[in-house]
């Protein structure tokens, strides 16, 4: 199964595709931890991506479909695969389709978090995340049971993302509703869009999804 999770920032979306990820033996997909793995590993791809954040610009679509479809060629993602931010545009969704159906391949669901913005703040500025195994915890709403111990792993190491500020919320939910909101009706006609309630506490979240992946 291939799921695709959509929603504004501190939605909830990589708490829910990691749940996923350990319950259906997904792999877990991030363009943007891709990116950076490739500028790390000064790869071709790498470079090319580099030379273009440097220069303020953003990195082609077609760029990340290509990184994305090797992704995906790779033995552990045989059972499937769950975006989590991507795609971000209507194009990106309109390629992201072609590339897959050239191998046989389709999106089945796309999960979307839908949450009240003006809880976002809090959200983004409260969540953190264990270094050692990428579980991501929320100081108000979803904190490890032991307090600086990670329920997962045990570690005690956690760090927080920069830009999980209450001062780059605003910038970053516009952006949302200007380029990601609108490819909601293109996976709503084809009938793969899911409402999830994003607002329910994290287990009621979870368990809304299993309905929809179960299905």
């Amino acid at each position: 199964m291939n799921i695709i999770f959509l929603g504004p920032p501190g939605a909830g979306k990589g708490t829910q595709a990691k749940r996923l990820e350990e319950r259906h033996g997904l792999v877990q997909i991030s363009t943007g931890d891709m990116l950076r793995a490739e500028v790390a590993k000064n790869s071709e791809t790498g470079k090319q991506a580099k030379a273009l954040m440097e220069a303020g610009k953003l990195v082609p679509d077609a760029l990340i479909i290509s990184m994305l479809q090797s992704r995906i060629e790779q033995p552990d993602c045989r059972h499937g695969f769950i975006l989590d931010g991507f795609p971000r545009t209507a194009g990106q969704a309109e390629a992201l389709d072609a590339m897959l159906a050239a191998d046989n391949k389709t999106i089945d669901v796309v999960l979307f978090l839908d949450v009240d913005e003006n809880t976002l703040a809090d959200r983004i500025a409260g969540r953190y995340t264990c270094v050692n195994c990428g579980t991501t915890y929320n100081e108000v709403s979803s904190p490890p049971a032991k307090e600086g111990t990670c329920d997962v792993c045990g570690s005690h190491d956690f760090k927080r993302r920069s830009d999980d500020t209450r001062e780059t919320v605003v910038k970053r939910v516009q952006e949302y509703r200007n380029l990601t909101a609108p490819i909601l009706p293109f996976y709503r006609e084809s009938g793969r869009l899911r409402t999830v309630n994003g607002m329910a506490p994290a287990a009621e979240v979870a368990a809304q999804i299993e309905q929809f992946v179960t299905k």
